[in-house]
């Protein structure tokens, strides 16, 4: 995983959206559901083709892609799918941010622990991973909250999503700088 090192500043700028796209959500509760769909749709597509990226440069490297590819694939098309129908209900909404928090949570996770032999603090890409999938999980038991309760919930899981993003991308700078 050497490309993630060298690519550190694209993960610490993935960390970065989470936690601005967190906040708004958080400070910000009486956005309409539409721009809520919007923003959601641009993260989504944004994160997939960071992720996307990430996993060609580790294929042209001969180095292990396959669960950035897939993580990548699954944002883009959760962001496409988004842009595509935006008058779509809320619940199918929440559905298709479950499945998308589920899936990269999933690719995560692997390539946690598969990072695990290259660099130490891999735990923070398993734990965010970790949060998307509990995430993921908490949005299919309870499609039925409230908006206001789900805008919550989509801003703190960004903001840890974001903090633990920049704090794996500080630990892959120190890993890819010349000692």
């Amino acid at each position: 995983m050497k490309v993630l090192a060298r690519n550190w500043w694209a993960v610490v700028l993935r960390g970065v959206l989470a936690l601005v796209f967190g906040l708004i959500a958080l400070f910000t509760p009486e956005i309409t559901l539409s721009a809520l769909i919007l923003l959601f749709a641009a993260y989504a597509l944004v994160d997939g083709v960071f992720a996307f990226v990430a996993g060609v440069r580790a294929a042209a490297r001969h180095e292990r892609w396959g669960a950035l590819i897939l993580e990548g694939v699954s944002g883009i098309a959760a962001g496409v799918l988004t842009f595509v129908w935006p008058g779509m209900t809320a619940l199918v909404l929440l559905y298709l941010i479950a499945v998308w928090a589920i899936l990269t949570g999933v690719f995560e996770v692997v390539a946690a622990v598969r990072l695990r032999q290259e660099i130490r603090g891999e735990w923070m890409l398993g734990l965010s991973g970790l949060a998307s999938v509990v995430f993921g999980v908490l949005l299919v038991i309870y499609p039925t909250t409230g908006a206001l309760a789900v805008i919550w919930i989509i801003g703190v899981y960004a903001m840890l999503f974001g903090v633990l993003l920049v704090g794996l991308g500080l630990r892959l700078r120190r890993t890819a700088a010349p000692a």
